[in-house]
């Protein structure tokens, strides 16, 4: 849908920002780079924009600012409002995981009579996070924010941005609040307490069953933000596997390769060529453009209606296996975009069977990974390989457990609260799946990921194209000779 259809219509979503003053935390994130992008191109009315910073790699609070927005996500902003729009943005500095988030008391008291609305999207996603970092980013970081926005003086909303992964025992998640694995405050005094050595030896007995501290520390921070919903204008906003762009301001965008992208990635290089999962099974993906649409319209819809959780998910409406993905991917790395420096032609496949796995793991890239480091290291070079492969067999730790469980997300009531937007609205801030197309879409991943996390330009498609014909003739090659090699020793067996 065109807004430009739709004049008759107001965007009442954007007036909702008018005039006002937002603190957010996570902006310099892939969420909130998404998020505060959005808000300055479709709500230019906002008054101001705090972001929480922190110094990182010697870099200040400001200079962070000036690199994310001179980043390309950024040029349609620029080139529809100008660079006077940025202006609107101002670096605080703090850091979540310090005692009162190491905020000056001049910009405590500063944002307590201005701010009107948090949005808290600051997190660490490593599922292997320690313990304490965990519990300080996820669960402490939490509740001093929801001390903070107890100072100010005019918040009407405050944001959380959980997960749909982190009520795991759940096999349906619906749109309510589920209890914490255990009391969050017992678990942010213990990792006070206890130093970081201690924690490590009781990590384990403390999880329970739960498979990192990224669902834990995650659910115990939703806990805390259910716990003031009498005393807080608290809202909840579950998304389930974010993935890059799909439609504005840069079809297929991202700062990471996590989740699918990296396996595409990984696929795409020949370092993948195996994975324990049934095909057939599906995992829940939103579209990062979409959780910062959502995020913008959970503001209009609380506001309106007073619908305090969201279960940001997609599986409802369309789903997507892990075998198609892999054809997706595959035909888009061999024969549309072909990475650079690819080591084998993509393969392999889903195994149903971890004995299989593990056979194809070590035949197929452990040994030559060793192969290919010990001719790096011959040359005169740093071997890179079986780093590459630990990290690998390191991601499938964490892929296999969430790939081969199944978990669904019912979001009938915000897809009921959906049908309060007007049409103009539902095509500038758009919340559902409508039209997407897998491969179109898949191959814009690929394209972006190319260009801007792997660095490698366009004008280098035409040679990894004719790498990746002499690659598929290599493995053509090495699997005909291994074939004869098996027909010659079971010739000489049975004779």
């Amino acid at each position: 849908m065109d807004p430009s259809n739709h004049d008759e219509y107001p965007d009442r979503v954007a007036e909702t920002f008018v005039d006002r003053t937002l603190l957010i935390t996570g902006g310099t994130g892939f969420v909130g780079k998404v998020f505060v992008e959005k808000l300055l191109r479709s709500c230019p009315g906002i008054k101001k924009i705090y972001l929480f910073i922190r110094t990182k790699k010697d870099k200040e609070p400001n200079e962070r600012i000036r690199e994310m927005f001179n980043g390309p996500l950024f040029d349609l902003l620029k080139k529809q409002q100008g660079d006077e729009i940025l202006k609107k943005v101002e670096a605080i500095s703090a850091d979540m995981e310090a005692p009162d988030l190491a905020l000056a008391a001049s910009d405590r008291k500063k944002l307590a009579e201005e701010v009107e609305m948090i949005y808290h999207c600051a997190a660490t996603i490593r599922f292997d996070e320690s313990l304490r970092k965990a519990v300080f980013l996820n669960t402490r970081g939490t509740k001093l924010m929801l001390d903070l926005a107890k100072e100010c003086k005019k918040l009407i909303v405050f944001a959380h941005l959980s997960t749909a992964y982190c009520h795991l025992h759940e096999r349906v998640l619906y749109e309510k609040a589920y209890p914490p694995p255990t009391s969050p405050h017992h678990v942010i005094k213990a990792c006070e307490w206890l130093d970081e050595k201690a924690l490590d030896t009781i990590t384990d007995k403390i999880l329970g069953d739960i498979p990192n501290t990224y669902a834990f520390t995650k659910a115990l921070g939703e806990s805390l933000v259910n716990d003031e919903m009498e005393n807080l204008p608290t809202i909840i906003l579950r998304p389930s596997v974010i993935i890059p762009i799909w439609k504005e301001p840069l079809p297929g965008w991202t700062d990471n390769i996590n989740g699918p992208i990296g396996l595409l990635i990984g696929a795409g290089k020949g370092v993948i060529r195996t994975m324990y999962c049934k095909g057939e099974s599906y995992a829940d993906y939103i579209p990062v453009d979409i959780v910062a649409n959502c995020l913008i319209c959970s503001t209009f819809i609380y506001l309106q209606s007073n619908k305090r959780i969201f279960n940001l998910t997609s599986s409802a409406e369309y789903k997507v296996s892990f075998d198609e993905i892999i054809e997706i991917g595959r035909n888009v790395v061999s024969n549309k975009i072909p990475l650079n420096g690819v080591l084998w032609y993509p393969g392999g496949s889903m195994k149903r069977s971890r004995w299989h796995h593990n056979v194809d793991f070590f035949l197929f890239q452990l040994v030559p990974a060793v192969f290919l480091d010990a001719l790096l290291i011959v040359l005169g070079y740093k071997p890179v390989l079986m780093r590459v492969q630990k990290r690998v067999s390191k991601g499938y730790e964490v892929f296999e457990y969430y790939a081969n469980n199944q978990w669904d997300f019912n979001n009938d009531d915000s897809m009921k609260a959906r049908q309060m937007l007007n049409p103009k609205e539902r095509a500038i801030y758009k919340l559902d799946g409508d039209g997407i197309d897998y491969h179109d879409y898949f191959t814009d991943c690929v394209r972006a990921a190319r260009l801007y996390i792997l660095k490698e330009g366009d004008e280098t498609i035409p040679s990894a194209r004719r790498h990746m014909r002499l690659m598929r003739f290599v493995d053509v090659t090495c699997k005909t000779l291994l074939l004869f090699a098996f027909l010659y020793m079971l010739y000489k067996y049975l004779v």
